[in-house]
């Protein structure tokens, strides 16, 4: 345990998703260095959509996924590991919405709430983001307690522009990330 870690776990939710060169081989290495972090182990892993960009349309389209990861880091903290992953990928921010290597974004962790300059749980705009919800509903466990099952697939119930995502892969994180085994 290092000294900036709780010795309670916590189940987290992170969207990845990556427009840029090798887009799957990029969100498998995130899940790679997420995972060899001591204070976090992932979990689950969705499949791998394959969406059109939104904001900023003139683009590639991204990959996207999501992870629930169990952590014995504060919101914070997890949050700064989630930057610290996209920097170590060639994360560069240019253009808001705008091309990206790779993208992490805290979606939720034991349905705490925050308000900060830095974060925002949960993620203000999840459930307006198919990109987002379509990922999530293949992880986030049936009566999960803090109700992100039930809040996540009302959201879908209810949401336009699902057809804008298409399943691209199952993904087999711990086959394909190397020091897991196959």
């Amino acid at each position: 345990m290092t000294a900036h870690s709780t010795s309670e776990y916590s189940e987290a939710y992170i969207a990845l998703g990556a427009n840029l060169g090798d887009r799957e081989q990029t969100l498998l290495e995130a899940l790679t260095f997420l995972d060899t972090h001591p204070d976090i182990e992932v979990l689950r892993c969705s499949s791998l959509y394959e969406t059109e960009p939104v904001g900023y349309v003139d683009q590639p389209s991204f990959l996207n996924m999501a992870a629930a990861v169990q952590t014995r880091l504060t919101p914070e903290q997890l949050l700064t590991e989630l930057l610290d992953v996209e920097n170590r990928l060639g994360r560069v921010r240019d253009i808001r919405w705008g091309p990206r290597t790779v993208d992490l974004d805290l979606l939720w962790m034991n349905g705490q709430s925050r308000d900060t300059e830095v974060l925002q749980l949960p993620h203000p705009r999840m459930g307006e983001r198919a990109f987002v919800l379509v990922p999530l509903s293949d992880i986030v466990p049936e009566g999960e307690l803090s109700g992100l099952y039930t809040y996540v697939h009302s959201s879908l119930s209810v949401l336009d522009g699902k057809d804008g995502i298409q399943l691209w892969k199952t993904c087999n994180w711990r086959a394909a990330s190397g020091p897991f085994g196959s």
